[in-house]
């Protein structure tokens, strides 16, 4: 096997990276491994190309969620035959997160990158109207706007790269009070469009977020549709009862009572479709798996069933 490591040197160094793939080659032996840097003008999309280009049949990227976002794009823009891995490395690794990739140890995730086996899963695309023009990316855990990408857009770079995801945590009493209910309007599939408000809308293809918890309790990397939440709780009494809905009815009671069910309240509206189009009175600041990419008013969301081929631990569902 051709095995080539896309890594970011902002987020971790070569040596570090060269002793756990070592560790993890004594019971996977791999003859030809090259290594591939990623760039700011260049997050991963150029080098993944020039990789496969050289005969690279697996790509293990070594990086957090922009880096894994930057080769999932380009794998799935180019309907590449090759498997993909994920030695994650970000503060948030919200993919390899949903996809049970070992966290924090670099060998155990190499271990999964060499003898792992490759497993379909979905890739979102969203085309988002910027003031400069349209744009498209794709992502594979969530995008959206709201109480989420705000806090994102309010959070300290300089804490974050001392407290991990705690950081968000201190952005959030911020993010609240400038997220207002906010009217918009919402069409899914071919069904007529609908009048909505919320503070926070979210399209996931994955649904779990920092801290292990579930925000989209049903989305589902492999199921080929998207699962999308509205939040539009205000004041401190419709919070308690939304964070209550979230993490007991959405999420424990569930699993104790195993239902199929997710409960919808005034507050909390869960959906499902195959593409999501959302148009917005005006500009509201907007994220793409975890990051703040700048305002729009208006964006549209498909999906593209198995779009990539990555090793990992979870079950395959199809």
């Amino acid at each position: 096997m051709r095995a080539a490591i896309v890594w970011n040197p902002s987020k971790i160094d070569h040596d570090t990276l060269e002793a756990g793939l070592a560790q993890a080659m004594e019971e996977t032996p791999i003859e030809d491994v090259r290594w591939w840097e990623t760039t700011e003008e260049d997050p991963g999309q150029g080098v993944a190309e020039a990789a496969i280009a050289a005969g690279a049949e697996l790509l293990i990227v070594a990086g957090g969620d922009g880096t894994v976002r930057a080769v999932a794009e380009h794998l799935a823009g180019t309907s590449a035959d090759v498997d993909m891995a994920i030695i994650p490395l970000g503060t948030g690794n919200l993919f390899a997160r949903n996809l049970d990739i070992p966290i924090n140890d670099v060998p155990a995730a190499f271990e999964l990158a060499l003898a792992g086996e490759a497993r379909p899963f979905d890739v979102g695309w969203v085309e988002v109207e910027r003031e400069g023009g349209p744009e498209r990316h794709a992502f594979v855990v969530m995008v959206g706007f709201g109480l989420d990408a705000h806090m994102l857009a309010e959070t300290d770079d300089d804490l974050k790269d001392k407290a991990g995801w705690l950081a968000y945590v201190e952005s959030l009493g911020r993010a609240w009070s400038a997220s207002d209910v906010i009217p918009f309007t919402i069409t899914t599939d071919d069904a007529a469009a609908q009048n909505r408000e919320g503070h926070t809308f979210l399209v996931a293809n994955c649904g779990t977020i920092q801290g292990g918890m579930r925000l989209v309790p049903d989305a589902d990397p492999s199921d080929g549709e998207l699962d999308y939440l509205v939040l539009s709780a205000e004041g401190v009494v419709q919070w308690l009862g939304t964070l209550k809905t979230m993490m007991w009815d959405n999420g424990l009671k569930r699993l104790v009572q195993t239902s199929d069910e997710l409960t919808n309240t005034d507050s909390t509206q869960h959906g499902r479709a195959s593409k999501v189009a959302v148009t917005l009175p005006e500009a509201h600041a907007f994220e793409i798996d975890g990051e703040e990419v700048g305002d729009t008013r208006a964006f549209t969301v498909t999906i593209q069933p198995s779009a990539l081929r990555v090793r990992s631990l979870i079950a395959d569902t199809r």
